[in-house]
This record gives structure tokens, sequence and C-alpha cells, in this order.
């Protein structure tokens, strides 16, 4: 599943050269996660002004509203100044004066969504529990200690949720407990301060380090001009178990917690 660094790099790959473009046409093909929430020739002749993110969401800021985009488990978009034939896994294209913006997704767990503006209340519903940005200045070392011992779950859980740090998926969340040497079993309300802000600076390290290798490419992610990331090449943890350990040599060890894999070393991360 793409997570926060896949989106923005899908974000970068194409904001600059798909702003100013006219939406000259939409194709909808099979339903996907929730309906476009308009009619899709209410997007023609309108202008993409820009491209932001906020958490794993893209939005197309028109001159009169937004297009709200998630790439769900297995979606990724393209753009290009012109794309091979539709196939049968390509679910959403705008078609611009600048070139064409399509999104494959082959599980159909992704969305489009339209608002008139980011107080509608079909985009308030799918942004407004979202924690803060993890690679931005709001993300306060001490309120995220303060947070955390509010929660009872397992940090892993908890880094999952998304309500108080958004985008950190499953891959970066084993990789930044690693980091920080804690277990991902332990419960969050039992992190001391200085174990929390220790989280803290690793998830902040992670995120940067998988943005600048472009994402991780698992199964079939790649950005809006086709490149694959490199991150799971410089994994510590994330599915290498049975594997020895980069640090120690310990084997890497694999839970499920909340129906998901979670890697960590039984040694560098005893507590």
């Amino acid at each position: 599943m793409p997570e926060l660094p896949e989106v923005e790099v899908t974000r970068l790959s194409f904001a600059d050269r798909i702003a100013g473009a006219e939406v000259l046409d939409v194709h909808l093909g099979k339903p996907l996660r929730w309906p476009l929430g308009c009619e899709a020739r209410r997007l023609v002749g309108q202008t993409v002004q820009r491209v932001t993110r906020r958490g794993k969401y893209l939005l197309l800021h028109l001159n009169e509203g937004i297009v709200l985009m998630h790439l769900g488990m297995s979606g990724s978009l393209r753009f290009a100044v012109s794309l091979p034939e539709l196939g049968v896994h390509d679910h959403f294209e705008l078609r611009t004066s600048r070139g064409v913006l399509r999104l494959h997704d082959p599980r159909r767990f992704g969305a489009v969504v339209f608002a008139a503006s980011l107080d509608d209340a079909s985009a308030r519903k799918l942004l407004d529990h979202l924690g803060v940005e993890p690679l931005e200045a709001g993300f306060d070392p001490d309120a995220f200690h303060r947070a955390l011992k509010l929660r009872r779950a397992s940090i892993k859980q908890v880094l999952l949720a998304g309500d108080i740090v958004v985008g950190v998926g499953n891959i970066y969340a084993s990789e930044a407990l690693f980091r920080a040497g804690i277990r991902p079993s332990l419960r969050a309300d039992r992190l001391s301060k200085p174990r929390a802000l220790r989280l803290h600076g690793a998830i902040v390290s992670v995120l940067q380090r998988a943005l600048a290798m472009g994402g991780s490419t698992l199964r079939d992610f790649s950005s809006a001009e086709g490149q694959s990331g490199y991150f799971q090449m410089d994994a510590m943890v994330y599915g290498r178990e049975g594997q020895a350990c980069r640090i120690c040599g310990s084997p890497i060890r694999s839970i499920r917690q909340g129906q998901r894999s979670t890697f960590f070393c039984p040694q560098c991360q005893k507590l």
C-alpha cells in the first residue's frame, strides 16, 4: 500500500507539470471506493492550479473545487503527454491541455472525490480526523509524547491509526520503531519521554530517507513518471523475517498486529 513517502514522490513527479493545465475531458472506469460526488462534466473546462498533499491524499486544486485522490492498496498515477490505450484497471483519467493524468488501481480501493472546497462535508469527512504531518514543523516532539500517554494500544497500532501523526504506514512504522529500539507491541502510554522523543526523531528520519530514495516499491508502486522506489533495499527489518539483523545479527522476527505483519529485532528492540 502506498504510504506517505510514495504519495509525496507521486505528487512531486507531476505537480509542476500539470499546474496551469485546462481539463479537456474526464474518463470514469469501474466504481472506486467512493463515487466522484459530481457529474464528470463539472471538471471539464476547469484549470488545475496546484497539487498538494494531506496525509495519503493528493489534492488537485481547481479554480472551482478540489479533487481528492487516494491510491488505496494498489493504485498508482501516471502523467504524460500521451498514454497507451486505457486498460481494464484504469479507472479514472483526467485529460488536460498539458497531458493525461491516469489512475491505475487493480484492487479498486483507491478513491477520487470532488469537493467544492476543503470546508465541504465530503472533504472534511476524509481529512478532519488526520493527525499532524510528520515532515512539517507542526510535528512537535512534546505534543507527540503527550498524545501517546493517552493511548493504551500498542505503539505500532497507534502509529498506524494516523490520528496522532499521519502517514506512518506499516513499512515505516516498523522501520522507525527499530531505529528507536522500541518493541512494536509495547503499549503507547508506557513510553517514557526520552523514548518517545527518540521515536519522534526516528519517524522523521525514516520518512525523509524514504522520500529521498523514491519511496518503496514492493509490488507495483511507481511515480507518475513510472519510476520505482528503492527504500525497500535499505530497510532494516521490514520484509526481512529470518534474515540477520544488520546491527546485532539476530534473526528478524515477524508478528501479526491488526492483521498486518510487523517486523522487528528481538535483541535491538527488547522493550
